[in-house]
């Protein structure tokens, strides 16, 4: 089939981060309309966070190996990074192959997802003085897995109970 569409890029981003949250005891609401720079919710025990989810199989990787680059659009970034909003608000990057006939294996007995997600928290990040993107680092290790939701929702929970959030990219 050759190179993905938006359209699908878009898709296995939301499938990817469902099938996680799911089997991480975590629930999700979809958002038909994305005026407000968010694809997906995600609630558990009351507490929520938000994803801006993206797609990519040529992610720019920074010198360190370690980390990808993201050029989100400012509009996105300060809806995301606002203080006021009730929910955390994360960009999630989920890699592909290049191929879109890769990115699943689906046999009689199971399932491949062949891709892999990332998040980055935006929420209170900085001002930025750009108009039209502004680049994101997105660390390998802030993988979203089950270990990563965990982190995201500790976050979330101190954001509102403990440090009423601090600055920065994390």
């Amino acid at each position: 089939m050759g190179a993905p569409g938006t359209w699908q890029q878009e898709q296995i981003s939301l499938a990817y981060l469902s099938a996680v949250a799911t089997r991480a005891g975590v629930t999700t609401a979809s958002w038909n309309v994305d005026k407000d720079a968010v694809d997906i919710t995600l609630k558990r025990r009351g507490l929520l966070v938000e994803f801006q989810m993206k797609c990519s199989y040529s992610p720019t990787l920074l010198g360190d190996g370690e980390t990808y680059a993201y050029d989100l659009d400012v509009r996105a970034y300060d809806i995301l990074r606002d203080r006021e909003r009730s929910a955390a608000g994360y960009l999630g990057l989920v890699v592909v192959p290049r191929d879109v006939d890769e990115w699943l294996v689906h046999d009689e007995e199971s399932l491949l997802m062949r891709c892999t997600g990332y998040y980055a928290r935006i929420q209170n990040c900085p001002h930025v003085s750009n108009e039209g993107t502004t680049r994101i680092h997105v660390p390998k290790k802030q993988r979203i897995d089950s270990i990563g939701l965990d982190n995201v929702f500790t976050y979330a929970y101190d954001r509102l109970f403990v440090n009423q959030g601090e600055e920065g990219v994390q």
